[in-house]
């Protein structure tokens, strides 16, 4: 179902709803806005009408310019039971046969102050935001350092445990326990907590806490890009671990895939503080320093000029 209706839109840019308020709960299905200018010239045979409509200056100027039964045909062709909305824009005036065609068919015409290039952006923007494709994961999101780190891991592996051992050490809270995750654009992945849990945290035995209330408003963050995963498992003597750092995992959600670290957990690791190394390393990689390669080179060289 669409999160997006036409009443949304008219709350969020405050527009003039002209006519057609009966069917101000239309939904929004697509981000993709459409200027009609072949439609107005009378090629309806690819007229997306699922998308918003934009009607500007160049328009209305040219729909002024028809005839009266052209217009009348034109605007009947543009308002069907499955377009979304008619959007005016610059504040200009609303032809009488879009008001007539859109009351029929109960297709919201609203009208806006803004240049249409302006209220394409916007509203793009705005669609591709809250109809970006969605999922839920039972995991923790910390600011870290500037880097999105999601741990994951099974449950009572000490995921919430270590999260408030990074607040206390001055790092954000996201999420915890449910993070929502969001495609915004081709590469970009953003977290962001559940209305109803956001700010707390669950600690099994004190149960649950207010990070905000606790540690006050710098503890915490609304959403963040996920940068990387790190994942927390409990130590399996018989699995090797990487003690090098040269195997790069990684963790695809949606179309992204971001570094994955898994985290061997056994009492005595302080996992805040690899987390915290872990982040400051990922940025160094990002600056073209990585240790694990720089160190295996030097091994590589120091036993040439053994053998030499």
């Amino acid at each position: 179902m669409s999160k997006v209706t036409i009443k949304d839109i008219l709350d969020k840019f405050k527009l003039e709803l002209i006519s057609g308020e009966d069917g101000i709960h239309r939904p929004v299905t697509v981000s993709d806005i459409s200027r009609p200018g072949l439609e107005m010239a009378g090629f309806f045979d690819y007229y997306p009408e699922d998308r918003l409509q934009l009607l500007g200056m160049t328009e209305l100027s040219f729909l002024s310019k028809l005839n009266e039964e052209d217009r009348k045909f034109r605007m009947q062709r543009l308002c069907t039971d499955v377009t979304p909305g008619i959007i005016i824009t610059r504040g200009l005036d609303v032809p009488e046969e879009l008001i007539e065609a859109s009351e029929r068919e109960a297709v919201p015409v609203m009208r806006s102050p803004l240049k249409t290039t302006r209220m394409v952006s916007q509203l793009t923007n705005y669609l591709e935001l809250k109809l970006a494709p969605t999922i839920a994961i039972h995991g923790v999101l910390v600011d870290v350092y500037g880097v999105g780190v999601l741990i994951t891991g099974q449950s009572g592996v000490g995921k919430s445990e270590t999260a408030l051992e990074l607040v206390k050490r001055g790092h954000r809270l996201v999420a915890d326990d449910c993070v929502e995750i969001r495609q915004e654009d081709q590469d970009s992945l953003v977290g962001n907590a559940p209305p109803l849990i956001e700010h707390l945290v669950e600690i099994r035995g004190l149960g649950i806490i207010d990070v905000m209330t606790l540690f006050g408003a710098g503890a915490i963050r609304s959403y963040k890009r996920i940068t990387m995963c790190i994942n927390l498992e409990n130590w399996d003597q018989t699995k090797r671990y990487d003690r090098l750092g040269l195997d790069e995992d990684t963790m695809k959600i949606f179309d992204v895939e971001i570094p994955k670290l898994t985290v061997p957990v056994r009492p005595g690791r302080n996992l805040a503080v690899i987390i915290e190394v872990a982040a400051m390393n990922y940025r160094l990689k990002r600056m073209g320093v990585n240790t694990a390669q720089q160190f295996t080179q030097k091994l590589q060289e120091t036993i040439r000029e053994h053998d030499d």
